[in-house]
């Protein structure tokens, strides 16, 4: 459009959105700015034409947008994009001082043709940070064939010869690190095409690391830290750029359509919203990758599953699901969208996220539980009678008294408590002939008569649940549940036929004498961290919603999966194969030096897509970069305990870590109460709070301590992986399943290799990894040899600059 065409005199009301580069640029610059930017969108929403603002036109950009500069204060400038008339604008980019308006006049602005989001690139000042080499002389040694000829690869396919000869050598200068691929391919993957000059000067890793704090296009970040990883072209591909591909072609020059696609942007209507404009932990509010978009917002048939390791953004996903289902159901004041989840920390922290993202309005029309509080209440509400469940210790203690009982040692309490949950429960074994005949896939092989021996302990447990006072197990709750759940669809499908073949006639007088419900319980079920529930929960969750278009909506990861609950959710009535099944890839909370450290701890184990297929974390991935995980070895547990200790004071007294951002990780509830004595006592006086089931308060301003089970779902700044010791992690006890029990040896490790992988990726900007004795099989190969020593610590103080440093 030509500038001022189609402005409407007198005050207009405008949509504004701002760009995550935008935010990026706030959040860089403080909180000052992002208050003065929130005054600014109101006001430029309420009235573009406000002569305060002091907006004026820059260039045209494309077909019909137009760029203008605005002055959200003094010192505080902005870039915007006007289209469809002025009624549509986007903050780009936000500088600040007194070469604010210059430095953004300079911008490159484009649309970038292969995901479509308008980006921003600041050449001149990539540039000036990039130092400007000769020209290139040879390729590397790793980029060169045996003739001397350069590599060039293709999308689709490895490296090829190039049919350009490479540049004659001039002596021992390196080349660029990205010299083996040619322009077109960088542009195909996604590469914004004004950083080329730039990106072809880029020769050491120093220089692509200052490359990185650039506030870049995400799209090209992203596809730049693979190739530079070695990720081959077509796996870049696949897994970064196909996800950024919109389902329209994309015209370079249409700015109105380019405004439109929600790719990196964020509405200001909600004032939420502006509140949360350059917050790095609020920016999940705002701004979604593509295809978290897509699983967020879209329709499914019936049911679908979202599966991603650790910091993928699942629960974000699960969030925004909450609210675009709300968003669509008509008024009403029922809560017909469930948002549940296992863990109880986890579900008091969706509770709060939730209500960040939409306010009182949203969770007025959701139920958020846990899914055994919510077994609970239906089985209460039926008035069925099963006694008091009892936590997990009090469950393991009556099957020691069980075994004691019967004199049969060979089976142990943990075995036989999964084996109740996880089969004779789940399984509805309600007799021995059931039991004998029950699938038991992924337990530990037993044969028909240790079967009958196990089904004995099971009838003795029984009968203690069952005398005075009665007590249960939130296993029965929710299989109780489930079956009650089954009773009340089937007849609300029942009353349903009736009425479709009566037309509604005596209905009324029908449901009246029956007790009949006329809706099922939820129009919607949403649930987070999925691996962790059991084949009841799913049942009880499946009968509570009509099998219909987006009916049950799952996100998890059976990477995490800690609590023994496999599952086939097919098996269950919830179908969610081909394209109701996707998997995001790409980590936004853990940066690569610790994620790399956390994904060869699980390296070459086979996990399930928590149905009948197999799950890897192929293409998982991180943006974020920062510190390498450090490694400490002490030669006895309270050493290792004082040097924890030692570098948490170190922290926060140093670097002003606030203790609220730190957490102890232990294998068990002993090792917490010890860790906790130490860090409160004389000389470090740290204040601590353990993770207990009902979570700890957000405004407590001390250091968390809890099993690796409580960090579930969680995130810190700093965590201290402890304990992870041989003999501790895993347990020793295992060792007695090696050659007895093979089954359940692979098992126990696998879980316990979960439960580190689990901790470990709750770390947002540091791992430290510590242990007593000898380091645990799960640590990378010679770390006794290359940690730090404890000993030293405690005798000579934190290494200079200990916070970045790695592992000697």
């Amino acid at each position: 459009m030509s500038y001022g065409a189609g402005r409407p005199a007198g005050r207009a009301r405008t949509r504004v959105q701002v760009g995550l580069q935008a935010h990026e640029d706030i959040r860089r610059r403080g909180g000052a700015v992002g208050d003065t930017v929130a005054t600014f969108v109101h006001r430029l929403r309420a009235d573009r034409n406000n002569r305060s603002l002091r907006r004026t036109f820059l260039r045209a950009a494309g077909d019909n947008g137009d760029l203008y500069l605005a002055h959200a204060d003094t010192h505080c400038v902005v870039l915007l994009l006007s289209t469809d008339g002025e009624d549509e604008m986007r903050v780009l980019a936000v500088r600040d001082g007194v070469s604010a308006g210059a430095e953004l006049a300079r911008l490159t602005v484009e649309i970038n043709p292969v995901s479509g989001a308008i980006e921003v690139v600041d050449q001149s000042e990539v540039s000036a940070n990039v130092v400007a080499l000769p020209e290139r002389t040879e390729p590397a040694a790793d980029d060169a064939t045996p003739d001397g000829t350069a590599m060039a690869v293709t999308p689709d396919q490895p490296a090829v010869e190039a049919s350009v000869p490479a540049p004659t050598p001039t002596g021992s200068l390196r080349a660029p690190l990205f010299a083996r691929y040619d322009d077109q391919l960088l542009l195909d993957l996604g590469v914004v095409g004004s950083l080329l000059p730039t990106l072809r000067k880029v020769c050491t890793d120093e220089q692509f690391e200052g490359l990185l704090t650039h506030n870049l296009p995400e799209l090209t970040r992203d596809v730049l830290l693979a190739l530079r990883d070695r990720v081959e072209p077509k796996d870049v591909k696949r897994h970064i750029t196909d996800k950024w591909r919109p389902e329209e072609d994309v015209n370079p020059r249409d700015w109105s359509s380019a405004a439109q696609r929600a790719v990196s942007q964020a509405e200001t209507d909600d004032d939420a919203v502006l509140g949360a404009l350059g917050k790095s932990f609020d920016a999940w509010r705002l701004f979604l990758h593509p295809e978290q978009k897509r699983l967020a917002t879209g329709d499914f048939k019936g049911s679908a599953k979202v599966t991603g390791g650790p910091g993928t953004g699942k629960t974000v996903v699960a969030l925004h699901r909450v609210r675009h289902l709300v968003d669509k159901l008509p008024p009403g004041h029922s809560h017909a969208v469930l948002l549940t989840t296992y863990n109880t920390n986890l579900a008091l922290d969706l509770k709060e996220r939730l209500c960040q993202l939409g306010g009182d309005e949203l969770l007025r029309r959701v139920d958020v539980k846990p899914v055994d509080v919510l077994a609970r209440e239906i089985v209460q509400e039926a008035r069925v009678e099963l006694g008091q469940p009892m936590d997990d210790d009090a469950a393991m203690n009556l099957w020691h008294t069980v075994i004691a009982e019967t004199g049969c040692f060979e089976y142990d309490a943990d075995f036989l408590d999964t084996e109740f949950k996880h089969v004779i429960v789940a399984g509805g074994c309600g007799s021995w002939e059931v039991y004998q005949r029950v699938s038991r896939s992924g337990r530990p092989r037993v044969s028909t008569a240790q079967r009958h021996e196990i089904w004995q302990l099971v009838l003795a447990y029984k009968a203690h649940l069952e005398s005075r006072p009665r007590q249960t197990t939130y296993a029965l709750v929710a299989e109780e549940a489930a079956a009650i759940e089954q009773r009340r669809m089937a007849r609300t499908e029942e009353q349903a036929r009736y009425k479709e073949e009566v037309g509604g006639r005596d209905l009324l007088h029908r449901e009246a004498g029956s007790g009949m419900w006329l809706k099922p319980r939820y129009q919607h079920v949403v649930v987070d961290e999925a691996q962790d529930l059991s084949a009841s929960h799913w049942r009880m969750l499946r009968a509570m919603v009509r099998k219909g278009p987006n009916d049950i909506f799952l996100v998890g990861d059976a990477h995490q999966r800690i609590y023994g609950n496999r599952v086939v959710l097919g098996h269950q009535g919830i179908e969610v194969r081909g394209r109701a099944s996707r998997r995001l890839t790409l980590n936004y909370r853990t940066t690569r030096q610790i994620l790399g450290s956390a994904n060869r701890l699980i390296e070459g184990a086979p996990f399930d897509d928590l149905d009948v297929g197999i799950d890897t974390l192929d293409g998982y991935r991180s943006v974020l970069t920062g510190l390498a995980p450090q490694f400490w070895r002490a030669p006895d547990r309270l050493t290792e305990m004082r040097a924890v200790a030692t570098l948490i004071q170190e922290r926060h007294d140093t670097y002003g870590t606030p203790y609220s951002a730190m957490a102890v990780s232990v294998p068990d509830g002993g090792s917490a109460q010890e860790f906790a004595n130490v860090l409160a006592r004389d000389p470090f006086h740290i204040p601590v709070v353990e993770l207990g089931r009902e979570g700890v308060r957000g405004d407590l301003d001390a250091v968390r301590i809890g099993t690796m089970h409580r960090f579930k779902g969680l995130e810190f700044q700093r965590v201290f992986l402890t304990s992870i010791g041989e003999g501790q992690v895993p347990h020793q006890r295992i060792e007695q399943y090696r050659l007895a029990n093979p089954d359940r040896y692979r098992q126990e490790e696998q879980r316990a290799r979960s439960l580190v992988f689990v901790a470990a990726t709750r770390a947002r900007d540091e791992l430290i990894v510590t242990w007593s004795g000898e380091a645990s099989r799960f640590l990378p190969g010679g770390a006794d040899v290359a940690a730090h020593r404890a000993t030293d610590l405690l005798r000579q103080g934190p290494p200079s600059g200990s916070s970045g440093s790695a592992a000697a």
